[in-house]
């Protein structure tokens, strides 16, 4: 009897958590259908003209919808590694992406910069130097990684944008661990949502990433304050 109680529990636990990630990955997918279907039209574009022409509202809608959505979905994540340690437990993610807001979008606009020139960086040298090409895709690398990071800060601390950034850029140069956490992880997560099962995109990648990053930083930042103390 006791047994089949257990079963029972744990087959609602997994899908309690099942319901949890795909709620918030799908909120997050309906915030992002506008940069979505402006990224799906450059990769379909015939010419460097139509990508050009598209650049121009996915250098608006990236800021001003991914990033804040992402915000959201970080800080839902801040509240399944650490439940009973939450200031504010259980809020609703629409609640994250509204109190982020300016906070997020305004460092979007950086961050899609960023990406801008290190793809343009990229595409130009893929025909002209691979020495350069490889040294921009690790350029990439490390990016991405701070991007994962600075999210994870965001929701974490309330510090001004460019605190957020020192201290997002300071964790991604020097915790290796981390960084090999998060890169791997999302790298595997990333392959087998785009390569094997694209359905994975709307209704989990996002939120397993966010789960997965936050748990690595939050690994380091309980290391670090326990480090702090002795």
């Amino acid at each position: 009897m006791n047994q089949t109680s257990g079963v029972k529990g744990g087959l609602y636990a997994v899908s309690e958590w099942i319901m949890r990630f795909s709620l918030v990955n799908l909120q997050w997918t309906l915030y992002n259908l506008p940069t979505a279907l402006i990224l799906i039209s450059m990769l379909n574009s015939q010419s460097v003209d139509e990508v050009l022409i598209l650049l121009v509202p996915l250098i608006l809608f990236v800021p001003l919808t991914f990033f804040p959505a992402t915000t959201a979905m970080f800080a839902k994540a801040r509240e399944w590694v650490r439940p009973d340690q939450g200031e504010n437990p259980d809020q609703s993610y629409f609640h994250y992406y509204k109190q982020n807001y300016k906070t997020s979008s305004k460092s979007g606009f950086l961050f899609t910069i960023l990406w801008i020139i290190l793809a343009a960086d990229i595409y130009y040298f893929s025909n002209h130097n691979v020495w350069m090409t490889n040294l921009f895709l690790i350029m990439g690398i490390i990016l991405f990684v701070f991007n994962l990071t600075y999210f994870c800060v965001t929701v974490h601390y309330e510090l001004r944008i460019k605190d957020t950034l020192k201290q997002s850029l300071l964790l991604t140069l020097t915790s290796p661990v981390m960084f090999l956490a998060m890169f791997i992880s999302t790298g595997i997560i990333l392959y087998l949502s785009l390569a094997i099962f694209p359905l994975l995109i709307p209704i989990f990648s996002g939120t397993i990433i966010a789960f997965l990053s936050f748990s690595a930083f939050y690994r380091l930042v309980l290391k670090l304050n326990q480090n702090q103390n002795h």
